[in-house]
């Protein structure tokens, strides 16, 4: 069996500010599991693939199994997640199914973006609020180029300033 997922384009992939201070803010890239239901679809069909979760010492797996019509078998790759701060349950379930995913090569290439820092003068939003710093700026992948498995070029716009931010590897 050998299965090629291809390179996520990029309206699949979202950007989120992680980290913010007077500097400006630091990117990174991620993918929802839309995006990775989707991609499933597309490489091995919609009925050759079955994902369930279970709980292993109080943390939440999931497994994606892929159908092997070469063999009659099903093959399993399994992975656990985390929660956020919203929706504890519904965060711990799609994040361990997008690791789980990355498991079996969809959007693996994410952990290859470049370093992304947008400088302060940059952003319309910035703001230090009793002493934290905030950012709402919302930004969006534009463009993307790979050289094999890598991420070569990142083009992402700020969406509240219209402004093109360029990024290489």
């Amino acid at each position: 069996m050998n299965i090629s997922f291809r390179h996520l384009n990029p309206d699949e992939i979202e950007c989120r500010i992680a980290s913010c201070g007077n500097w400006g803010v630091q990117l990174l890239l991620y993918k929802n599991a839309r995006v990775d239901m989707a991609m499933l679809d597309e490489a091995v069909g919609a009925l050759n693939w079955t994902r369930e979760h279970k709980i292993m010492d109080g943390k939440l797996f999931c497994r994606i199994s892929i159908y092997n019509p070469q063999t009659g078998e099903w093959i399993h790759k399994e992975d656990v997640g985390t929660e956020n701060y919203t929706e504890k349950e519904k965060s711990q379930a799609s994040d361990s199914f997008k690791r789980c995913a990355v498991n079996w090569g969809i959007g693996r290439e994410l952990y290859s973006a470049p370093v992304m820092f947008i400088s302060a003068d940059h952003l319309k939003t910035l703001r230090n609020e009793n002493g934290k710093w905030k950012c709402n700026d919302i930004f969006k992948v534009t463009n993307i180029q790979y050289n094999n498995n890598a991420i070569s070029y990142v083009q992402i716009i700020n969406c509240k300033t219209n402004e093109y931010i360029e990024f290489w590897n």
